[in-house]
């Protein structure tokens, strides 16, 4: 990978980061001249990066305006969390397959991080860190890559509409005891249980943040 290449997705990571914890709420301007001035990088980097948040419908390009952070209405965040439900079991479930012990390892040291996360203050944008991460490692462990990207894309919408959720200290709470009920099945090596287990948190999810909208 090319130095420009490089500071791309170095870019593209962080206004992800950004748009993920909620410092560039849906609808924020991502206005390429004013972000290449605070990151102190070439105006090139960001618009490549801008549009490849445009691609992934992360944002959407404006008339007139420019790119914005996309918004997400409850109607769009119940057809991706309906597919998420399905795709997260078949990604715990291929992940419990084929998992070694090292991977396992992964998984719960992920989980104490989150752990110890929730027994501190409150802070929305580690804890969204953390949860991306945590998904994140379950679908590289199934191996699947066309699923992984295919869920990497969904969970990156939902977290447009619920990054506030995580100033909420039941749901840190329920999030983590969800995924160390993945792990715990994922460890035992029950197919059926990691299946159900991970659709169901994604289920949960989505009562939760049907409530928060309310």
């Amino acid at each position: 990978m090319t130095e420009v290449e490089l500071l791309v997705d170095s870019v593209y990571a962080t206004l992800l980061d950004r748009i993920v914890d909620g410092r560039l709420a849906p609808g924020s301007a991502l206005s390429v001249p004013a972000l290449a001035l605070e990151l102190g990088v070439s105006r090139s980097p960001v618009r490549e990066s801008v549009q490849r948040l445009v691609a992934e419908g992360v944002a959407v390009t404006v008339a007139h305006t420019g790119a914005r952070v996309a918004t997400v209405s409850l109607a769009d965040l119940d057809e991706v969390l309906r597919v998420r439900e399905v795709l997260d079991g078949l990604a715990a479930a291929e992940a419990t397959a084929v998992v070694d012990a090292d991977g396992l390892t992964r998984l719960e040291e992920l989980l104490d991080a989150g752990e110890r996360a929730v027994r501190g203050p409150v802070d929305p944008a580690g804890d969204a860190a953390l949860d991306l991460r945590f998904h994140a490692l379950l679908r590289e462990l199934s191996g699947n890559a066309t699923l992984a990207e295919t869920l990497r894309r969904l969970e990156v919408r939902a977290h447009l509409f619920g990054a506030g959720l995580w100033a909420d200290q039941r749901h840190r709470e329920l999030a983590v005891a969800e995924h160390r009920g993945i792990v715990a099945a994922v460890a035992a090596g029950d197919v059926a249980a990691a299946r159900a287990r991970a659709g169901a948190h994604v289920a949960a999810l989505a009562v939760r943040m049907r409530r928060a909208a309310r």
